[in-house]
């Protein structure tokens, strides 16, 4: 009963919402009525008439998803299996390849590979753009179809054909299905006072990782951080900010949503009891930064709080809401939008870097070809925006060391 009155509820609110007078509700619900009833007509004939007998379900379910094809990529329907394996996705662990995807102009698009996994190894890319799934074309499919077909058991193969910018033609890449556990931070001490924290993904344990990896730089002697959301696809909005309240004073701003409906329309600020106000940060995105990742980058970046070094973000900034239905299925809506402190829409533009640092498409591909380093802090050597933001970061101290009064021991400690 309680789903069956929120869905109700919210239906209901969006019907009463498009007239501004009772007439006009009144005329608008007619016309409503009067188009369900064309539908009606319609599934009449194609369960009497059609070539093949098409069981009502299977009917119903492919109408519910021309209906959210139609509205934009991210929204989409969830029949059961689908639901339940949405339901894992902030987990940190699941069967699959390791990527995450969205349609870009009605096609499958590689947001990021999550570092680690076999989609990494394999070598995909931020924007290949996946054609096929086991030779079944992916053309109209929508995002939990083609997520369904790419994950299942570990140990068992699939075959994503892919079509990337400079390429002549279509690759196939076999790839292995393993039991995904997405470790969602790792750092590092760059020495000098300078600690390196990469976030993978923005996930429930995240924000908890997170402060366990800053309190122990702290009591290491952090006195400046490089925080890394390269490739980083996003994940929970309630993650993003907790993190985000780590680097900004309490009461501060991180984001707001604005949707039709007035539930939607919410602002996010800071409540963090111990955090890093002051500390000198750059932040590192790059095209695979996306949603949550933009967020925390858009935030730092408005109040002035980091120095953001990269690349241009991947422009995802709606939310979605995930909507139980009665049998067991969902929906995944989109009904909000997202905003900077300042007000600034991330969606289809994202993140514009306070300082540009492309990295050398011939270096990016050695990079991805070599074999991992047995040393990470080689790797970060040999990472060009790694070492820019550690010039960023020698640039900020030394204007600091000027300012009447600085105290730079003082700005690592947890307040």
């Amino acid at each position: 009963m309680k789903k069956a009155f929120v869905i109700g509820s919210l239906l209901l609110v969006l019907t009463l919402s498009l007239g501004g007078s009772v007439a006009s509700k009144s005329a608008d619900s007619s016309a409503t009525y009067e188009q369900l009833k064309l539908f009606t007509e319609v599934l009449s004939i194609v369960q009497n008439q059609y070539v093949d007998e098409v069981a009502p379900k299977d009917l119903i379910y492919s109408a519910i998803k021309g209906t959210l094809r139609g509205l934009d990529p991210h929204s989409s329907f969830l029949d059961p299996d689908s639901y339940k394996e949405m339901q894992v996705e902030t987990s940190g662990s699941f069967g699959g390849l390791g990527i995450e995807i969205t349609l870009r102009d009605d096609v499958l698009t590689v947001v990021s590979p999550i570092e680690g996994t076999p989609a990494y190894r394999a070598g995909l890319q931020t924007g290949d753009r996946i054609v096929k799934i086991d030779g079944l074309v992916t053309k109209d499919m929508q995002l939990p179809d083609a997520v369904k077909r790419m994950r299942g058991k570990p140990g068992t193969k699939v075959t994503i054909t892919v079509v990337r910018e400079g390429w002549t033609e279509p690759k196939d890449f076999d790839i292995t299905r393993e039991q995904i556990r997405v470790q969602s931070v790792r750092s590092h001490d760059l020495g000098g006072g300078i600690a390196y924290v990469k976030l993978r993904q923005f996930q429930e344990q995240s924000p908890g990782d997170m402060g366990a990896a800053l309190e122990k730089a702290a009591k290491t002697g952090m006195k400046a951080l490089v925080l890394d959301l390269r490739n980083n696809p996003g994940g929970l909005l309630t993650a993003a900010v907790e993190v985000t309240e780590e680097f900004i004073d309490d009461g501060k701003l991180v984001v707001y949503t604005e949707g039709r409906v007035r539930n939607q329309n919410m602002r996010f600020s800071a409540h963090a009891k111990k955090s890093y106000p002051n500390l000198p940060m750059v932040v590192l995105v790059n095209q695979g930064s996306a949603s949550a990742s933009e967020i925390v980058a858009g935030a730092l970046q408005d109040w002035g709080r980091a120095i953001v070094v990269g690349t241009q973000t991947f422009g995802k900034g709606s939310v979605q809401t995930i909507i139980p239905l009665s049998d067991g299925s969902g929906l995944r809506l989109t009904t909000a939008k997202y905003f900077t402190p300042k007000g600034r829409s991330i969606h289809g533009k994202g993140i514009t870097p306070d300082i540009v640092v492309e990295i050398p498409k011939d270096k990016d591909t050695a990079a991805k070809e070599r074999p991992p380093s047995l040393d990470p802090l080689e790797e970060l050597r040999k990472d060009i925006q790694v070492q820019r933001a550690l010039d960023v970061i020698k640039t900020m101290r030394i204007i600091e060391q000027q300012r009447p009064g600085a105290n730079p021991q003082a700005q690592a400690r947890p307040q």
